[in-house]
């Protein structure tokens, strides 16, 4: 078994923790009509986008996990359309979304923050991209998270 060493990335963790306080506000204010409304180009909703970042958090937990367990990391990529489709995330319920996104990054905090220093520079490859460390990952994560949320139209403050 890996050593899992002191824990590293409890500043990732609280800035994640950070987002996800103001962002949780402002999703609770969406309607359920409106979530199901088109906001990006292509049609995508924030059902849409919501459930693209539960499936998100879903395979960047076992890429923190694994990574953390191993020398070295290979992942596959994930097909972002083909699981919002396969997800039926437009007939699920709002709440249940927001509520499901919300836990799930608690969570993580949690989680990230009780990565093992030690392993913070595993080498990471995700599909065909370039390989990258597990601390990149995690921030990446959180940039992503962002992203996302920007385009529900949460504001986040960062």
């Amino acid at each position: 078994m890996a050593n899992v060493g002191e824990p590293a990335g409890e500043h990732i963790g609280a800035e994640l923790a950070r987002v996800l306080d103001a962002a949780e506000i402002a999703l609770r204010r969406v309607s359920e009509e409106e979530s199901g409304r088109p906001v990006l180009a292509g049609g995508w909703s924030r059902k849409q986008l919501l459930g693209h970042l539960i499936e998100s958090a879903s395979n960047n937990h076992q890429r923190f996990v694994r990574a953390a367990l191993a020398d070295a990391l290979e992942f596959p990529a994930y097909d972002t359309p083909g699981s919002v489709r396969v997800e039926a995330v437009e007939s699920a319920g709002w709440t249940m979304l927001v509520d499901l996104w919300a836990s799930y990054n608690r969570y993580l905090v949690h989680v990230i923050g009780h990565l093992p220093a030690a392993k913070l520079e595993v080498v990471c490859r995700i599909g065909a991209n370039a390989p990258v460390s597990l601390r990149y990952l995690v921030e990446d994560y959180v940039r992503h998270l962002v992203h996302h949320l920007d385009q529900i139209g949460v504001v986040t403050g960062r």
